[in-house]
């Protein structure tokens, strides 16, 4: 079963870890001095945080996280279907998790990726370039391939 994922910039971390845990009744399942996640249930998302030079204050991307690679092969075939350009950027490493991911953007420049996490990483990890797959991401998004990569 697959799991929406939600990226959003912070510019207090503390405050909000704070805010995030009361409003999902649950402590961050990752925490580190410049990211949080959540893995909840209900609702069954991927919630994650990042404040400093990892993300812009707001939504940085939306995403679909699969549990296995068969599953994240399915997605990559829906991608593919979705008439925009596709940037799969393989087995790469980024917010604490070692993932296989693609990118793509929709019609109104929101972006998305679908990914399947491999394993854990001690370090924040990569972004392609840092600039944004669409004109509505902000330059410093976390994860986001470069939106010359879409070309």
């Amino acid at each position: 079963m697959k799991r929406m994922h939600i990226h959003v910039g912070v510019d207090n971390l503390d405050a909000s870890i704070r805010f995030y845990s009361t409003l999902f009744d649950a402590e961050p399942t990752v925490t580190k001095s410049d990211y949080a996640k959540w893995m909840l249930d209900d609702p069954r998302v991927n919630f994650a945080i990042s404040s400093e030079n990892h993300a812009t204050k707001g939504i940085e991307h939306l995403g679909i996280q699969a549990e296995s690679a068969e599953e994240l092969q399915q997605v990559f075939g829906r991608l593919r279907q979705a008439d925009a350009p596709v940037l799969e950027e393989g087995q790469t490493t980024c917010c604490y998790a070692k993932s296989e991911k693609s990118w793509i953007a929709d019609p109104d420049g929101v972006v998305w990726e679908a990914f399947y996490t491999n394993g854990e990483s001690v370090v924040y990890g990569d972004s392609p370039e840092l600039s944004a797959v669409s004109a509505n991401a902000s330059e410093n998004s976390c994860c986001a391939p470069s939106k010359a990569a879409l070309s």
